[in-house]
């Protein structure tokens, strides 16, 4: 993955460092390029030899977390792990499941590796709306007015890099072993791609929240 220069995403990652109270808000957005680099290949290369993981088969995915319940109107088909039981779930092929993977290894470098994710730690979102009112109420909540002056800026901006209505959103939900932001002190945090098959790119939006203690001498 080839992270993409955009002025425009530096801006807003930095308008998204806000300390509210008692609550300090980290978030970045990054833009990248599918185009496969030296390391990606050999991830790739790797993954497609296990078995059931050629790059045009299906993986299963885990259902959003709190929406599964909202969302009727949802297409679903079983994993094949289920055996005719079970839940229903999304699935992804590998090729899109190695994209991901990909993203958080060049987000997160060099402190963490994921390349052994497994699809099961990754969802589809059900929509665009749910995902930026996932995104909105988390933010005002904590940063409050603050984030109502960047509200707009924010999604116009990632409109403008990956056309969000023609994209696939994903999140990333890892346990407490393999999560970046699993610290003590977090109190939440997201992790978002926007991937964008047609433009071959993904947009990755990441934040956390953390309760902001000031030394008192």
């Amino acid at each position: 993955m080839k992270l993409l220069d955009n002025a425009k995403f530096e801006a807003v990652t930095s308008a998204l460092s806000v300390v509210n109270g008692d609550c300090k808000i980290d978030g970045r957005i990054e833009s990248y390029s599918c185009k496969m680099a030296g390391n990606d290949k050999r991830l790739f290369k790797t993954l497609s030899t296990e078995p059931g993981m050629a790059p045009n088969d299906l993986q299963a995915l885990s259902p959003p977390q709190s929406v599964l319940s909202h969302s009727p109107s949802r297409h679903y088909s079983r994993s094949q792990s289920d055996e005719g039981e079970g839940h229903l779930c999304d699935t992804i092929s590998t090729k899109t499941l190695f994209h991901l993977i990909s993203t958080l290894n060049a987000s997160f470098n060099p402190d963490y590796d994921f390349s052994n994710a497994k699809s099961g730690e990754f969802s589809k979102e059900p929509s665009l709306t749910w995902v930026a009112n996932a995104v909105d109420s988390q933010l005002f909540a904590a940063a409050g007015e603050s984030f109502s002056t960047l509200k707009q800026q924010l999604w116009s901006t990632l409109d403008e890099e990956i056309s969000l209505t023609d994209c696939d959103i994903y999140s990333y939900n890892p346990d407490l072993n393999s999560d970046p932001y699993g610290e003590e002190g977090s109190i939440w945090s997201f992790n978002y791609f926007f991937y964008n098959k047609k433009l071959k790119r993904i947009v990755f939006f990441t934040c956390k929240a953390t309760r902001w203690v000031t030394s008192i001498n």
